[in-house]
């Protein structure tokens, strides 16, 4: 007996079931690809921004570093840095700095204190001593914007302000030591100096 329905229909609809898979496929495909590029993309900017704000926030050191030390001391107390911002940087808030100390003599503070009394107290940063009373402070400030030398702890364009950091009793001639400066933004400022064989009162550092 003859067939009388056509199979040609039936291909028709499978061709066009075939081809809206592949569109769908096709689809989630690029939206796939389209949210990874996206995501990169949101990332590389992030960097960027974040890279840019790390460069504009930087500091440097202005000329010497000067160690000082007790007369009854065979070490030394403290040291003396001038820092400034570099070229178009942005200011840097220096409450917020992480000050760090290391030596070859097995001395290590990874957080030496701020003074409690405030940043502009010297008082406990110049006898040094201890690890445990190890401590940093602004010694004073130049060129500041509103021209005060005693207060604010902004280190601003064109301004220099000049760090007093407690020594520990490892301190002694002939060590070398690394001061690390970290401010809450920008890269690690480095010190590194070697305190020489014979000691006076005042002698800077190299």
């Amino acid at each position: 007996m003859k067939n009388i329905y056509s199979e040609d229909a039936f291909t028709g609809l499978e061709a066009a079931i075939v081809l809206i898979a592949f569109v769908v496929v096709a689809a989630v495909f690029s939206y796939v690809v389209l949210g990874a590029g996206f995501f990169t993309s949101q990332t590389a900017q992030a960097t960027v921004h974040t890279g840019v704000q790390q460069a504009s926030s930087s500091m440097e050191l202005v000329g010497n570093v000067y160690g000082v030390k007790d007369a009854t001391n065979n070490y030394l107390d403290y040291v003396n840095v001038t820092i400034a911002l570099t070229a178009g940087g942005t200011p840097i808030d220096l409450s917020s700095m992480v000050v760090s100390y290391n030596d070859n003599n097995l001395g290590h503070n990874s957080n030496v204190m701020n003074n409690s009394a405030g940043l502009f107290d010297c008082s406990k940063a110049v006898t040094g001593g201890t690890n445990a009373n190890q401590e940093w402070c602004i010694a004073q400030k130049i060129n500041t914007v509103t021209g005060t030398a005693t207060t604010g702890t902004m280190l601003d364009n064109n301004a220099q302000i000049v760090l007093m950091v407690g020594l520990p009793t490892t301190a002694t001639p002939n060590t070398k030591f690394t001061i690390n400066l970290q401010p809450a933004v920008g890269a690690v400022t480095p010190i590194a100096r070697t305190i020489p064989g014979g000691l006076t009162a005042v002698q800077p550092l190299y």
